[in-house]
């Protein structure tokens, strides 16, 4: 998708704060100087068998990218693909309650939806949320000398395969469904309410936290450092990963990072790969000053975050984009 985006030509307004040219989570249009629009669309099959599960984590998903331009969900219309003539019609009531909750969790409301009929299933949200322009999170201005916070630990990718190809039983899937179902409101509100300054901001998603953080670095112009025995992992992710049960999505990242990515020979094989490896609705990344990190991460502890643990830091510019150091 980055090497199609580079062919077409730049939206030109001045009021589009935040477009495609950093591959940010979402994008912003100022209405005026006290209110932005925060815009995504997010949507993919199954990865549960319960569909009242997937349609709350398929939900989590998409409103995530709001929370982490540091914006408030308003409305979501549903995305849905469905074969009619093969499951029958509760499943997909299920599906939109599921994502429903979500919506009225994140203290939003479906408007709608559109839907198509298809082979697979697919389903997920166009979120539309809104953000003050002065204060909009983006993935492009981590500063050297930040040190970067993780909000949920990895492994979702490496579960849910595992799942699928018969290595764990679904009923082992309880803490992924619980990372996974979790609106990454809590990261924001926990940074917002301490009063910290967020300079940078991604959530962790299909291009896996190397991807992101690359994206970051980019972004900003910056190098980052993945202390990578600090990363958080979900039960058992690491050892599947040794058994070699990681997502197809590990190595396209890292083929398309190649010299841009520099790994310590010291760091094991099958870390790397959950690093590089595909999540869903993963957490925050939030990049801030080593001075305010303790308090963000209290503040996250204290709001019921997933983890907050310091997983980087951000340097000057350099030959490479992310180093995963051991």
């Amino acid at each position: 998708m980055a090497h199609v985006l580079r062919q077409l030509d730049a939206q030109r307004d001045p009021r589009l704060i935040v477009g495609t040219e950093t591959f940010d989570d979402a994008g912003v249009y100022a209405l005026s100087d006290e209110t932005a629009l925060v815009q995504t669309v997010d949507f993919f099959p199954p990865l549960v068998d319960d569909p009242f599960t997937f349609g709350q984590i398929a939900a989590a998903n998409a409103l995530s990218d709001v929370y982490a331009m540091g914006g408030e969900p308003l409305t979501a219309l549903n995305i849905v693909c469905f074969p009619d003539n093969e499951l029958p019609a509760e499943v997909l009531v299920e599906i939109l309650r599921g994502g429903a909750s979500k919506v009225r969790e994140a203290g939003a409301v479906v408007a709608g939806g559109h839907s198509v009929r298809d082979r697979e299933v697919k389903y997920g949200l166009a979120v539309t949320g809104r953000v003050a322009p002065r204060r909009v999170w983006t993935n492009a201005a981590a500063r050297p000398g930040d040190v970067l916070v993780l909000t949920k630990p990895l492994g979702s990718g490496v579960l849910t395969s595992a799942v699928k190809s018969g290595k764990l039983d679904e009923r082992e899937l309880e803490e992924a469904v619980a990372v996974m179902t979790e609106l990454n409101r809590v990261g924001r509100d926990a940074a917002i309410r301490a009063g910290v300054d967020v300079h940078a901001c991604t959530d962790v998603t299909g291009f896996g936290l190397v991807g992101h953080v690359f994206e970051m670095a980019e972004g900003g112009g910056v190098g980052i450092v993945l202390e990578a025995g600090e990363v958080p992992l979900m039960t058992h992710v690491l050892e599947l990963a040794r058994a070699g049960v990681l997502t197809r999505a590990h190595k396209s990242t890292r083929d398309f990072l190649g010299e841009r990515l520099r790994v310590d020979p010291t760091v094991e094989p099958a870390l790397v790969g959950v690093l590089l490896d595909a999540q869903t609705s993963g957490g925050l990344l939030l990049s801030v000053s080593p001075e305010q990190a303790d308090t963000l991460r209290s503040a996250l502890r204290t709001a019921g975050a997933a983890c907050a643990a310091v997983v980087g830091r951000v340097q000057s510019g350099g030959e490479f984009g992310v180093h995963i150091a051991g």
